[in-house]
């Protein structure tokens, strides 16, 4: 077991919903390395390869197969279950497929989200809820500057205003319950996640991965497009971490939280991919201008210095760090008959937390 974190995951019973996806399957594995009894509620992974899959974290957790959108399957969950923290990540995550399925969209993330919250209501078990949204919950004014905590939620598609919705009713339920009945709720932004494992479709870097191994070209469609692109273990540190202060009783957290690269650390898209090739050592790439292209932001920026200031989190690895980790997953994955998903993705996890007690970063300590 690792002590960190105040060591306040050891026996915890945790709950993740979206467990089966990229974020959720990472975020299990460490909460088992943290000594986590860890409950997950989620549809089936929706790729094949899945990361869920691969790692085979099925058989150390409980996992549940159910939709966010079923109210009573999910209170009757988390009744039986009775978890102490709830880390929300079900979703309708991808920007594109939005715009295919806008209803869907909405009802998994708007009402998915209400859902959770109305069976945490009558829970008599939880005591802290961390809202996983996006950093694309922001109305995006196309500007240099970072998004702060506290400039407006927008969202020209679908996805991206849905989560702004939700941004909206975590406000509303946490002033009108969850501060009366003691429940602490963080509503927490992250940029482009990357890490081994991703396979969805109009993602970058499983788009590169997939490209290489099999010697295809690397079409991009918007290569001048800036995102504030970060190492999965970054955003899910600074989850685990307000989780913990909350469940001690931090009750001024409840609150929305940013957690992102550096200023100085943005990459575009094309730099991402000519980093990426660096690191696999092959591969080729071409932009490629499609008509009737869907709208998706060019320029996206985090301010991460509230919870540079408040909470003292920080990132460990710069985007050079998160782009060779993230590559030489995927580059073991694709051309090592040998590979073991699990062992490789746990050793990452020692090797950053063994970066950020180098650092002295704070829930390391």
């Amino acid at each position: 077991m690792i002590k960190l974190f105040k060591s306040i995951y050891n026996g915890k019973k945790v709950l993740v919903t979206g467990h089966t996806g990229f974020k959720g399957s990472w975020l299990c594995l460490w909460l088992k390395q943290l000594g986590a009894d860890v409950i997950g509620y989620s549809l089936n992974p929706n790729t094949n390869p899945s990361f869920f899959k691969v790692l085979n974290i099925e058989s150390e957790i409980t996992s549940i197969i159910g939709d966010i959108r079923d109210e009573k399957y999910l209170n009757d969950t988390i009744q039986k279950y009775k978890p102490e923290i709830v880390f929300h990540l079900a979703a309708q995550p991808l920007v594109r497929l939005s715009y295919l399925e806008p209803k869907n969209t909405y009802e998994t993330n708007v009402i998915g989200t209400l859902n959770l919250f109305e069976s945490v209501i009558k829970s008599d078990s939880v005591n802290a809820i961390v809202n996983i949204t996006t950093d694309k919950c922001y109305e995006n004014k196309e500007w240099i500057y970072g998004y702060r905590e506290i400039d407006p939620m927008g969202g020209y598609d679908p996805y991206s205003s849905s989560k702004g919705c939700v941004e909206l009713l975590t406000n509303s339920y946490r002033q009108s319950f969850f501060n009366d009945l003691n429940i602490s709720v963080a509503s927490v932004r992250a940029g482009n996640v990357i890490g081994g494992g991703d396979w969805a479709e109009d993602r970058l870097v499983p788009d590169i991965a997939r490209s290489i191994s099999q010697n295809k070209v690397i079409v991009t469609r918007n290569p001048m497009s800036t995102r504030p692109w970060q190492y999965v273990l970054e955003p899910l540190s600074g989850y685990l971490w307000i989780g913990a202060l909350m469940l001690q009783k931090h009750n001024n957290l409840s609150e929305g939280w940013n957690f992102g690269p550096n200023y100085n650390d943005i990459l575009s898209v094309e730099e991402v991919i000519k980093k990426s090739i660096g690191v696999w050592g092959r591969g080729n790439y071409t932009a490629e201008s499609c008509e009737n292209q869907l709208h998706e932001a060019n320029l996206l920026k985090l301010d991460i210095s509230k919870a540079k200031a408040k909470l003292k989190w920080r990132p460990v690895y710069d985007s050079n760090r998160a782009i060779e980790e993230t590559i030489n997953w995927y580059k073991e994955f694709y051309e090592n008959e040998k590979f073991n998903a699990k062992e490789f993705s746990i050793n990452q996890i020692k090797e950053y937390t063994k970066v950020a007690i180098s650092k002295n970063i704070i829930w390391s300590e």
